[in-house]
């Protein structure tokens, strides 16, 4: 099975309490995803604050007119530091987006990882090279242009 990587790297401007509280509640993702993707929490079970085994199941279009469910799991956390979630049931034959949080005085360095592989062997990979690939990097540019706003620069 083909795996393909993502990795994005962003300063945000604000502490680390601030940076982890936000991105650790499951709610934020819909202030980070583009409106034309339709995400929607259907259930997200345990706490406000994510946590290691949580399930968390949406609807979303990542492509035009195609509404799927996707389930992940958080399954691993370091509180303050990372936090990793992994497709269950989805679009994907394999999804792992790791979360990276560094301390850089009153910023914080974050890092996203992505390692995930298309279903339907030789079409997938074709529809990877045409259509998918391009879709991940609008997205986490997307996610990049929220972020700056949400957390502006104090300068």
């Amino acid at each position: 099975m083909k795996t393909y990587h993502f990795k994005q790297t962003q300063i945000v401007n604000a502490d680390i309490d601030t940076v982890w509280s936000f991105f650790s509640s499951p709610r934020n993702l819909n202030k980070i995803t583009p409106p034309e993707m339709n995400f929607e929490i259907v259930d997200m079970g345990g706490t406000e604050e994510m946590q290691k085994g949580q399930i968390i199941r949406y609807k979303v279009s990542p492509f035009s007119l195609h509404r799927v469910l996707w389930t992940t799991e958080i399954v691993d956390v370091d509180l303050k530091k990372f936090f990793v979630d992994s497709q269950k049931v989805g679009p994907f034959a394999m999804w792992r987006h790791e979360h990276t949080f560094t301390s850089i005085a009153d910023h914080v360095k974050m890092t996203d990882h992505v390692v995930y592989s298309m279903p339907f062997g030789f079409i997938g990979r074709l529809i990877n090279k045409l259509v998918v690939q391009d879709r991940v990097n609008k997205i986490f540019e997307y996610r990049r242009k929220e972020i700056e706003s949400i957390f502006p620069s104090k300068v």
